[in-house]
């Protein structure tokens, strides 16, 4: 199958956007200068989200198309989500909880632990960051696993699901079960689910999407360009504006499961008429796993770099914000690419023998 259109850039700018947000809270935090005053610089959460839908557009794709020709396999599923997530997940975790509990007490840097070690180990060992971080707050590198454990959850329970699921039955199911969590999800009975931030009904919705495009049922988006150009306005405007700031929660994650699966079909299945073909934005993209794995680890650094040599003394703060900024995603970058061409794509490889289709 080839690999859609547009999405690893995508990738790139959602992995960016969450670099944005992460930015000027530690600065903030550790009395450097810092700009958010921007909607911008607030969309981290939602471009993680839009992350959700986009797991759940192509891992039930993924299935879907493999249920239609008979040859999905739970075992390989759960063997390429493993070598695809695994590596990075653990070296990242290992690496957190060495820096907030040996590292900052080591060089007298002072970060209060609020949790038992051997507790936060055994949570997000077993898929749990979400609840660990909800509980803890055991810092920024630890924090940004909690998405990571959400789409750990999301495999466990879809795999099973859509394997005893009969193909022709999938749809239905699927809008009954994101229907019927998105109703439980907003009412206090059920307040953990919000707590924890398990907002399955996203990735369900994405998956939801890409069913019906394979059945065909979605070609009337593409009969005029106009369609794909107002979604994808709106969804410009949502990130760089309050004009879709509604009050209540459920309206807001309504209106997010709608617009982000429609904008990453119009993405995925080109109905603009084009592809971007430029080849590093595609290239950081394809690392966005890395991107946003290490960008907590090479923010710590630049932030600290700032703490020592204080910068903004002699460039003063609006040269020194835009220095960080640069020197953060800078960073992030060259440790993505090493980390993806010597480290991970060592398990990628393996991933590729497990599987009869590419996505």
């Amino acid at each position: 199958m080839k690999r859609l259109p547009n999405l690893d850039v995508l990738r790139f700018f959602l992995a960016t956007l969450v670099l944005l947000f992460h930015l000027p809270q530690l600065s903030k935090n550790q009395g450097l200068p810092y700009f958010d005053e921007l909607p911008i610089f607030h969309r981290g959460v939602e471009a993680v989200y839009m992350f959700f839908c986009l797991s759940g557009f192509l891992i039930i794709r993924l299935i879907y198309r493999a249920k239609l020709r008979n040859s999905f396999s739970i075992r390989d599923f759960y063997v390429r989500r493993i070598l695809r997530i695994f590596p990075l997940y653990y070296l990242v975790l290992i690496f957190g909880f060495l820096f907030y509990n040996l590292f900052l007490p080591g060089v007298g840097i002072p970060f209060e632990i609020k949790y038992n070690l051997v507790e936060g180990i055994l949570l997000c060992v077993f898929f749990l960051p979400n609840v660990f971080t909800n509980l803890y707050e055991p810092g920024g590198i630890l924090e940004v696993l909690w998405s990571i454990g959400i789409e750990e959850q999301f495999y466990l329970f879809i795999a099973p699901l859509l394997f005893l699921i009969p193909t022709k039955r999938v749809l239905m199911a699927l809008l009954i079960i994101c229907g019927f969590y998105f109703f439980i999800f907003h009412i206090d009975t059920f307040y953990y689910l919000n707590k924890f931030q398990a907002v399955f009904f996203l990735l369900l919705s994405g998956g939801i999407i890409a069913i019906l495009e394979e059945n065909k049922q979605l070609n009337f988006l593409k009969r005029s360009k106009l369609v794909p150009i107002i979604i994808t306005m709106i969804t410009m405007l949502f990130f760089v504006s309050d004009v879709f700031a509604f009050q209540q929660l459920w309206l807001t994650n309504l209106f997010l499961s709608i617009l982000f699966p429609l904008f990453i079909h119009s993405l995925a299945f080109n109905n603009f008429g084009f592809e971007i073909k430029i080849r590093w934005l595609n290239y950081f993209g394809n690392i966005s796993y890395g991107i946003y794995m290490y960008h907590i680890i090479m923010l710590n650094f630049a932030v600290f770099l700032f703490l020592k040599l204080h910068p903004e003394k002699i460039l003063g703060d609006s040269l020194a914000i835009i220095l960080l900024n640069a020197l953060t995603l800078g960073l992030t970058l060259i440790v993505s690419h090493f980390s993806f061409q010597y480290f991970e794509k060592y398990f990628l490889k393996l991933k590729s023998k497990f599987r009869n289709d590419t996505n």
